[in-house]
């Protein structure tokens, strides 16, 4: 049931690894349509300091303590958004890692496959991939109580396979990856399936590729700003009941698998 501290008709949107880059931008960008965002982030006071300055903007945000590799965080976050809220509209799994650090991909030496430690590989797809499940799965019985549950998972172009196999395309200067890529190969393939499962419960489950967005992850190299990024994010937070499902969506429009 909704409580006191939400108006019935204000959606409220939880963000993972909101206290920066595009899921800070999300969060901005959904606290001016008039969601309450919930931002999580790993660091409490990193997370309250992003909330603090969506509200000195006139939005409504709360922080909260959110690792997606750590169950009891996890647990603990949906505890807290039921008592507080009662429910969940939006899930932005937005958390992610790319496993070299602060490089641009192309430099991303560390993750060819012939000569990749396992254990990056591993640390990738716990934050990238077996986070997502974590979170969604903590967070499901909520988004059933929304009239209009939606989940969006943030994604890369270099997540799909027609993109990166074609040997002439746009991302053949990427160097092969045995760790981020086919972390977000992985994370779509799991977008179809969660949207297959809650298809019918009306859940709308997509996921999008903001594009090279200068963020920590590259360095500041990319060319797009975080709220350029953020815009297909927000897009897909707030589709309409007819909306697509099982989708993989780029600024521009649908991306190839």
């Amino acid at each position: 049931m909704m409580n006191e501290h939400t108006a019935p008709d204000r959606n409220v949107a939880l963000i993972t690894g909101a206290n920066k880059g595009i899921g800070r931008a999300t969060a901005e960008r959904l606290a001016e349509l008039g969601t309450t965002v919930l931002i999580g982030a790993r660091n409490p006071r990193r997370g309250e300091d992003a909330a603090a300055a969506v509200r000195a903007a006139g939005g409504d945000a709360h922080a909260v303590t959110l690792d997606v590799t750590d169950a009891a965080t996890v647990q603990e976050a949906a505890r807290w958004i039921r008592e507080r809220f009662g429910r969940l509209d939006v899930l932005v799994n937005n958390a992610g890692i790319t496993g070299s650090g602060q490089v641009s991909p192309a430099d991303a030496l560390d993750q060819i496959p012939s000569t990749v430690d396992l254990d990056m590989v591993r640390a990738v797809f716990e934050t990238n991939v077996f986070g997502v499940i974590a979170v969604t799965n903590a967070m499901l019985p909520l988004l059933r109580r929304s009239a209009a549950p939606r989940i969006v998972n943030v994604g890369s172009h270099a997540g799909s396979l027609a993109l990166t196999s074609d040997p002439d395309g746009p991302f053949a200067a990427l160097l092969p990856s045995a760790a981020y890529t086919p972390s977000k190969a992985t994370l779509n393939a799991l977008t179809v399936q969660y949207a297959n499962e809650l298809r019918k419960d009306g859940v709308l489950v997509n996921a999008v590729a903001p594009g090279f967005v200068d963020t920590d992850s590259n360095d500041h190299t990319g060319h797009l700003t975080p709220a350029q990024g953020a815009a297909v994010v927000v897009r897909l937070a707030t589709l309409p009941a007819n909306g697509p499902t099982a989708g993989f969506f780029g600024e521009d429009g649908p991306l190839p698998w």
